[in-house]
């Protein structure tokens, strides 16, 4: 015979039985009727052609802004609220697909714009030859390399402090501002930073889109400078930073100059003037001798 429960019984015992059973789970699908109740609690469900089921969480574990009809994939944990009925409390929440990932980041770039983010004004200029450069990638990225490589072959001597970390994924987000907070409690501080990763599809790039990543980079007290190797579209953390580049190798060339053409500059103006002193002498050595003859011719 089946056990009798009390309704607060049934809701503890089944909940133990999907902690066991079910302590995470992956949902994908269509998100529909979204809201966020004091800026705080987000509710939502996510549908299919035959069903659809309640998710709740806290809005500082959303990406950015949402809305009704993108495709996304979200991980929570199932219960059975006593109140409220079943419902997935989620930890993330990621758009997936082409269309899905730009349409999330045309909003989340509509609000930040709106805030200034991206404002021209903000922007600081990079030290024209840092002597101590924070790097934030993936070390054993080709990105990384061919950063380090053309940095230098560029300029020598140059300190690199490199913080490894994850460039795609649903924990990059999180390891790449963790990175940057790193640099704002080291001393000396970097003198700029520099955020970089090679190329890839939508989904691999949704970190730099994701608006953590994006705040901490505008509101990094060192100057920074965002490469991404993609030339499509602009992700709104290169939009964020003080200036992109193209690509690592890019960034590299951005961020100090050709110690060749600086010598050849060099040589240039040297040589520029030792003429010009070797004119001024000459001049001032013949206006000497007609003083000098102007007196004689006098006496």
């Amino acid at each position: 015979m089946s056990p009798v429960f009390t309704p607060a019984d049934f809701v503890a015992a089944f909940n133990q039985t999907l902690e066991l059973a079910y302590p995470l789970v992956i949902i994908e699908g269509e998100l529909a009727n979204f809201k966020v109740s004091r800026n705080t609690w987000v509710y939502f469900d996510v549908k299919d052609e035959l069903a659809s089921i309640k998710f709740f969480g806290s809005v500082f574990k959303l990406p950015g802004p949402l809305q009704d009809g993108l495709r996304v994939r979200v991980i929570g944990q199932p219960k059975l609220h006593p109140q409220f009925g079943f419902s997935i409390t989620f930890s993330t929440v990621l758009p997936v697909g082409e269309g899905s990932i730009k349409k999330a980041a045309d909003l989340l770039r509509t609000k930040l714009a709106t805030e200034g983010l991206f404002a021209p004004q903000r922007k600081r200029p990079l030290p024209a030859v840092p002597a101590r450069i924070g790097l934030i990638t993936a070390a054993a990225s080709a990105a990384c390399a061919d950063f380090i490589k053309i940095l230098g072959e560029r300029w020598g001597g140059v300190e690199v402090l490199l913080v490894d970390v994850l460039v795609q994924g649903q924990e990059a987000p999180v390891a790449i501002v963790a990175a940057l907070k790193h640099f704002e409690q080291i001393s000396p501080l970097a003198e700029v930073l520099v955020i970089t990763r090679g190329g890839g599809s939508a989904e691999d790039l949704a970190a730099f889109n994701d608006e953590r990543v994006v705040r901490a980079i505008a509101g990094s007290r060192t100057p920074t400078l965002v490469a991404i190797g993609h030339e499509v579209d602009i992700s709104l953390a290169e939009l964020a930073a003080d200036m992109r580049a193209s690509t690592p190798t890019n960034a590299a060339q951005v961020v100090v100059p050709d110690r060749r053409h600086v010598i050849s500059q060099l040589d240039a103006a040297g040589t520029s003037l030792q003429k010009f002193l070797q004119g001024y002498i000459a001049t001032d050595l013949q206006g000497a001798a007609d003083n000098r003859k102007y007196l004689t011719s006098q006496a």
